[in-house]
């Protein structure tokens, strides 16, 4: 059986994730990056560089790759890539590779904040009040969220804004067309992870969370029962494929979802260390017809960074000749 797998965006959290949730398992991860200074790219037995996503070359290369590699799946690891992965799925099943992405209305879903907030509110959940930006001023009490609705990455772009001033400076500075207000929800927010197949959803993990710079900082692993049920409901309504990560805190004190990444997440090989590994149990179900299965403990991660060695020679050769094989050096 062939039991190796593409993993991308491997310069980022949600890629190297990825990588270090399946080392040590059966399966063997090939990396692939568009930029030569991607760390995970020197931690993988072999690695790629690849075009970015709005390329009219990346497709053709992810395929090229994923042939020569002989990679059975396919992990993307940025968000740019869901939507042409997504959109190719069917391209790419035909060619033997399984796509670990949701359908395109899932993954539009989850992109779009206004969306998202107005598919938990037509399906009976809560969610935060959420107005496109330009029917939002005035009419919505502070404080307020002002985030990206589309294309948004970690907390890059979003503001909490408190006063009045503050929020015509902003109003003035962003893109309208492409900002959205959100109530603002205080109290704890929650990191949950699911794994979902055919509709059901399979398992939840959830974890309280201390962000920094938008990552997730500190992670806590807590029994939340009220959370776990919410989000599997919330989950089989939105039926997406795989891995799918949702964000919340509490309304009245019930889960109030705010963000969905139809996705892994910077979470996902925490999570995997708590007994919840999204990546291996995926490639399980879909390589060997495996029902996902796992064992949460209850734990606390202090995240730190940790080095990579790499000699520049290695650098030097994937710049010139984007590809590698590396010696499987462990992030």
């Amino acid at each position: 059986m062939n039991k190796r797998v593409l993993v991308s965006g491997v310069g980022g959290g949600i890629g190297q994730s990825i990588l270090k949730s399946l080392q040590g398992t059966a399966y063997t991860a090939i990396a692939a990056d568009a930029d030569p200074l991607a760390a995970g790219l020197y931690a993988a037995e072999r690695a790629y560089r690849i075009p970015r996503a709005d390329s009219p070359e990346f497709l053709p290369r992810i395929m090229e790759i994923c042939r020569q590699g002989e990679c059975a799946l396919i992990f993307p690891g940025i968000e740019p890539e869901l939507p042409v992965l997504a959109e190719a799925a069917e391209q790419l099943r035909a060619a033997g590779v399984t796509a670990v992405v949701s359908s395109p209305r899932v993954v539009e879903i989850a992109d779009d904040k206004l969306r998202t907030a107005r598919f938990l509110a037509e399906n009976g959940f809560t969610a935060p009040v959420t107005l496109p930006l330009a029917e939002a001023c005035g009419s919505m009490p502070l404080p307020l969220v002002l985030k990206p609705r589309k294309g948004g990455a970690r907390s890059k772009g979003v503001y909490v804004v408190r006063t009045p001033e503050e929020l015509r400076f902003r109003c003035a500075t962003v893109d309208p067309t492409n900002y959205v207000a959100q109530e603002y929800l205080g109290g704890d927010e929650f990191t949950c992870g699911t794994i979902n197949f055919q509709g059901r959803c399979h398992g939840v993990i959830a974890m309280r969370r201390t962000l920094r710079d938008g990552d997730t900082y500190k992670a806590f692993v807590e029994p939340h029962c009220e959370i776990g049920e919410h989000v599997r409901a919330v989950a089989e309504k939105l039926a997406p494929f795989g891995p799918c990560n949702f964000q919340l805190r509490m309304k009245q004190g019930r889960p109030c979802i705010f963000e969905i990444n139809a996705r892994c997440s910077g979470t996902t090989y925490c999570r995997a260390l708590a007994g919840f590994n999204e990546p291996l149990m995926t490639a399980q179900y879909l390589l060997e017809n495996q029902a996902p299965k796992f064992e949460i403990r209850e734990m606390s991660f202090l995240r730190y960074w940790k080095e990579l060695v790499v000699p520049n020679q290695r650098i030097c050769e994937m710049e010139s000749r984007g590809a590698i094989a590396g010696d499987g050096n462990k992030l």
